[in-house]
């Protein structure tokens, strides 16, 4: 009998996911991992009262582009990307991403960061700031980290944790230009922001 290594069978994991631009038909099974993250209140300062009409408005409707993780014809896992802000700042992207549950770890939420990662790229973004990353989510920082992003700095106690109280929040950057951005650099300016709204909270992640 062979017996798969854990990086091969995170490796095949990863192979078998396809992330693809999510549509309105999706959300039904959007929901119930918004839904399971929100209400949990450990990684995402979202209310966790919020209904599932406040999530849709806030996920799906809002961003610039929104897409979902898909393996063997179940949905995984999303994410929403847009400007980090308006105007001056809309260079820089920014995003969420949350995974179902039963499959953290496997190569869903890494399918997802680096469509993100690929997605701003080419839309000509100078970098990736991830505001608010929970300090306690070490899944997601060690997941960041793997892919290039560099801790800036961590907001001491901002981030109300439901067991652990008051914890820190990373802000997260990736260099999407230049020689350590491991591609040609893009345009100067990203895509007009004028009529995105801001999401109450930018970037925690649920991997």
């Amino acid at each position: 009998m062979v017996v798969e290594s854990e990086s091969e069978v995170l490796r095949t994991s990863r192979a078998l996911t396809s992330v693809r631009e999510a549509t309105g038909e999706d959300w039904p099974a959007i929901w119930p991992i918004v839904e399971e993250v929100v209400r949990a209140a450990d990684t995402f300062a979202y209310e966790p009262t919020m209904t599932e009409a406040q999530a849709r408005s806030a996920w799906l409707d809002a961003p610039v582009r929104v897409v979902v993780a898909v393996r063997d014809g179940v949905l995984v896992g999303t994410a929403n990307m847009y400007p980090n802000r308006p105007g001056p700042g809309s260079h820089v992207a920014s995003g969420s991403i949350m995974v179902d549950r039963t499959v953290r770890g496997s190569g869903a939420g890494r399918a997802l960061v680096e469509d993100m990662i690929d997605w701003a790229r080419r839309q000509g973004y100078a970098a990736i700031q991830f505001n608010a990353v929970v300090d306690t989510n070490a899944a997601a920082v060690h997941l960041y980290e793997s892919l290039g992003f560099v801790t800036l700095g961590i907001a001491p106690g901002a981030f109300r944790h439901p067991e652990l109280g008051d914890v820190g929040l990373r802000i997260m950057w990736r260099e999407l230009r230049g020689p350590d951005a491991g591609a040609g650099a893009g345009p100067a300016a990203g895509p007009d922001a004028g009529t995105v709204a801001t999401l109450a909270a930018d970037t925690e992640t649920e991997v």
